[in-house]
C-alpha cells in the first residue's frame, strides 16, 4: 500500500499550484498504486477541502478497444537496415520487448555525444503546456533534430521502419541519462485531452500514439521501465528496447500504458527515446 510521504506532499502541492483537478489527481494517484480513498483524502486535504465537498463520481470511459498494432508479426524484424530481435509481446498494453535495435558501438556513440551537452529535463505542464521542471523527473537529457546528420538519420530511419510508424510523424530523439536515484515516477506520454495545456501540443503533429525506449547501457541494479497497472517491469539492456502503443484507430487513448524509470539502484542509466505523433511533426 502507498503512503503520502515528503514526495508526495511535494507533487501534491505542485500540482495544486499548477491548477491540477482533484479528480485528475486522485486518478493519478490511484494508477500509482494507491488506494482511492486514501488518494481522495490526501487530495482533498491538498485543495484545504472537507471529504464531503469531493466532487460526485463520473462515468467510467468506454473500454480501450485494441486493434491491430502497426509493428511488423514474426520473431525477428527487417528494420530499415538492421535485424532486430523480438523477445516480448503483450497485447494489453500492447508491449513489444526488442533486442539488437542497436549495436554497442551505437550506443556508445550517442553516449559520447550526448555527454557534455546534458540539460536538466522536464515535462509538460497540463495546464499551460509549457516544459517544466519537476521533482517526479531526475533526468538529465539532450534532444537531436530529426535526421540532423547522416548519423542520427540512420537512427530515425530504423526507428521509423521498426515502428512502422512514417518518418516524418516523429519527434527529434531524445537521449536521457539518470545518475544513481535517478528515476521518472509514472505518467503517461500522451497529451491529456481534457486538460488546457495540451492544445498548443495538438496544433503540431497531433496526439501522440506510440514510444519507444532504447536502452544505451546495461544498467548494474533498478532502472527498469515500469508499468504499475499491467504488472510488467523492463530490465535496461544495452541495444535492447521497449515500445507501446496508446492510441487506436478510434482515438482511444490506453490507461494500462502508465509508465516510469524505477530508481537507478547502481551505476547510471542511459536511454534513447523516441515519440510518434498521429501526422507530420515539424521539427
Amino acid at each position: 500500500m502507498r503512503v503520502v510521504d515528503a514526495a508526495w506532499e511535494e507533487w501534491l502541492s505542485c500540482n495544486v499550484a499548477r491548477g491540477c483537478t482533484p479528480d485528475s489527481m486522485i486518478d493519478a494517484m490511484v494508477r500509482a498504486g494507491f488506494i482511492a480513498d486514501d488518494a481522495r483524502v490526501a487530495v482533498h486535504h491538498a485543495f484545504g477541502l472537507r471529504t464531503s465537498e469531493a466532487a460526485p463520481a463520473t462515468a467510467a470511459p468506454h473500454p480501450y478497444r485494441y486493434d491491430d498494432a502497426p509493428v511488423a508479426s514474426g520473431n525477428l524484424i527487417r528494420a530499415y537496415d538492421r535485424d532486430v530481435r523480438v523477445l516480448l509481446r503483450c497485447e494489453r498494453p500492447q508491449l513489444i520487448v526488442f533486442a539488437d535495435v542497436l549495436s554497442p558501438e551505437e550506443c556508445r556513440e550517442l553516449i559520447g555525444r550526448s555527454r557534455h551537452r546534458l540539460k536538466r529535463s522536464t515535462t509538460v505542464n497540463p495546464v499551460t503546456g509549457s516544459e517544466d521542471v519537476i521533482h517526479n523527473r531526475t533526468s538529465a537529457g539532450v534532444w537531436y533534430r530529426r535526421c540532423e546528420d547522416a548519423f542520427i538519420e540512420r537512427l530515425d530511419q530504423r526507428i521509423a521502419s521498426l515502428m512502422n510508424w512514417p518518418l516524418e510523424n516523429g519527434e527529434g530523439l531524445q537521449v536521457l541519462h539518470y545518475g544513481t536515484s535517478g528515476e521518472y515516477r509514472p505518467h503517461f506520454d500522451y497529451f491529456a485531452p481534457d486538460q488546457p495545456g495540451s492544445a498548443m501540443h495538438f496544433a503540431q503533429g497531433g496526439q501522440r500514439v506510440a514510444t519507444l525506449v532504447i536502452y544505451l547501457n546495461d544498467v548494474a541494479g533498478g532502472g527498469e521501465t515500469i508499468f504499475p497497472d499491467a504488472g510488467i517491469s523492463v530490465a535496461a539492456r544495452e541495444g535492447g528496447a521497449v515500445y507501446f502503443r496508446y492510441m487506436n484507430g478510434q482515438r482511444q487513448l490506453d490507461p494500462l500504458t502508465l509508465h516510469g524509470g524505477a530508481p537507478v539502484l547502481a551505476g547510471d542509466k542511459w536511454v534513447l527515446t523516441k515519440w510518434m505523433r498521429e501526422r507530420a511533426y515539424g521539427c
